[in-house]
């Protein structure tokens, strides 16, 4: 009986790996130190921001795939042993030259909103604000239109950004050869916008064979007004010069560990993140380097621990883990994904991005779509777990859904919300570190990452584990996505 007792013994503390619960796994695998020492590599003024198409973002890229190669990340099909998936992009040059000049007003600073030179000098149409109704009675075929940014309501930088395309698409179809947009703001606004606007532009493919020329200027709208008061057309010039095109290659990280139920293998949860951010840009207090420490150097680090620990505790599920270049610069990796996958999307069940601009609350995980697939209460189980509340998107007037990699996957119809720091609005406390030379790694609160680390990777095991493939709520705008992805 002792002898027997003995081997009892000795075969279950041979197994103790066996025995660990999902939460002890989670604690076993992440630590605080290992989390900071990602996140300041990451976010350190030698990566320069990790521009994509940078030599920085292509060091990113091999710090993270070096990564996988340790924690035991298997390289996925289609990609020759590698982790590097391949993104060829075009890149569109800033212009070298912008000139706009009509009666006594002129301006040399435009911001581009799309690529294109052109020199024009001859006939403008004002058209208030250019929507359907202010083109009624003008001819403006083979004219320049000058309108003002937004709308009657809303003028603010952000309403004027939505109705761009559909300023563009209107003024196409009425024949005119190039959009002038007034934009009436202040100098701080101005700078913000031509960070953004006045830089190259990458794209997956030049979609736009004949470009529309389409800029934003910067002048009072009383003065345009003014200048029209009596004329509704007049002569002016209008310049574009300089732009080019070249290729640029970046690349996406890729790495697979296969699950361990003999059926839900066939299933992938994809753990997906950008560790791209926006570079070097205009300096503020003698800094000019765009760190990106919280985004999105803490959601590639998140989806890193969830690598580490389940390359060591495999789940029912496969894992597919994708860091993503490109997200600043239009979601370019992951729309590139998508259309190059390296397995079939029908096997690809859950997409669970990892994206932040920012956090104001501690005690909280906010999930944008939390509410909008059935893997919810998991979720909320894994943050409870760890001592933080996970909520639902506090800012929907922001469309932070679509505005991530995820949504290239929900519109696919793989259900996809984006985990995200605590933050119960896009207040000024986001905004402060939002794209801003100050979201560097040491203005972070490492005890509440490590809670929240801890929540992300126990919220993918759960997941990964529970006997019910997870999906959209129905009724959900990607439900029928789904149901015709997974012929449902």
């Amino acid at each position: 009986m002792k002898y027997i007792s003995l081997l009892l013994v000795l075969f279950l503390s041979a197994l103790p790996s066996y025995a660990q619960s999902d939460i002890e796994t989670v604690k076993e695998t992440i630590t605080q130190s290992e989390i900071e020492g990602h996140i300041y590599f990451l976010a350190s003024d030698e990566l320069k921001g990790r521009a994509t198409g940078s030599a920085e973002n292509k060091i990113a890229a091999q710090y993270l795939a070096t990564m996988f190669r340790g924690y035991g990340v298997a390289t996925a099909p289609k990609l020759n042993n590698s982790y590097m998936q391949p993104v060829a992009l075009t890149k569109i040059s800033t212009p070298t030259n912008t000139t706009f000049a009509i009666g006594t007003v002129s301006s040399s600073n435009l911001l581009p909103v799309t690529k294109k030179n052109i020199a024009y000098t001859g006939e403008m149409v004002f058209v208030n604000h250019g929507l359907e109704t202010d083109y009624d009675k003008k001819d403006v075929n083979g004219k320049i239109i000058i309108a003002i940014a937004g709308s009657p309501e809303k003028t603010d930088p952000r309403s004027a950004f939505a109705l761009l395309k559909k300023k563009r698409t209107l003024a196409k179809s009425k024949g005119a050869k190039g959009l002038i947009e007034i934009m009436d703001t202040d100098q701080n606004v101005w700078d913000n916008l031509s960070h953004y606007l006045n830089t190259d532009k990458l794209t997956i493919d030049d979609d736009e064979e004949e470009p529309f020329a389409h800029s934003w200027v910067r002048i009072a709208t009383n003065t345009i007004n003014t200048l029209f008061k009596d004329a509704k057309n007049l002569e002016g010039t209008f310049t574009i010069e300089g732009i080019t095109k070249s290729t640029v290659q970046s690349q996406n990280v890729v790495g697979i560990v296969e699950g361990t139920d003999p059926k839900l293998k066939n299933e992938y949860i994809i753990y997906s993140a950008h560790y791209d951010h926006v570079g070097i840009g205009k300096a503020v207090d003698n800094d000019s380097i765009y760190n990106g420490a919280r985004d999105n150097a803490v959601g590639s680090v998140t989806v890193l621990a969830s690598a580490k620990n389940i390359a060591k505790y495999p789940t029912k599920r496969s894992a597919l883990f994708i860091l993503f270049t490109g997200e600043e610069k239009g979601l370019l990796g992951s729309q590139w994904y998508v259309e190059h996958p390296v397995l079939p999307l029908k096997q690809m069940v859950y997409c669970f991005n990892s994206d932040n601009g920012g956090y104001n609350d501690t005690t909280l995980a906010t999930i944008i779509g939390l509410e909008r697939t059935t893997a919810a209460q998991d979720i909320k189980d894994a943050a409870t777990a760890f001592g933080l509340k996970a909520i639902d998107d506090p800012a929907p007037e922001q469309g932070l859904f679509d505005r991530s990699d995820n949504v290239h996957f929900a519109a696919k119809g793989i259900p996809a919300p984006t985990f995200s720091m605590g933050f119960t609005a896009f207040d000024e406390e986001i905004t402060k570190y939002y794209h801003q030379v100050t979201d560097n790694p040491d203005t972070l609160d490492y005890e509440y990452l490590f809670k929240f680390f801890q929540s992300y990777v126990l919220a993918s095991r759960k997941i990964a584990n529970n006997p019910t493939t997870p999906f959209w709520v129905e009724g959900d705008k990607y439900f029928s996505a789904g149901t015709a992805l997974y012929n449902k």
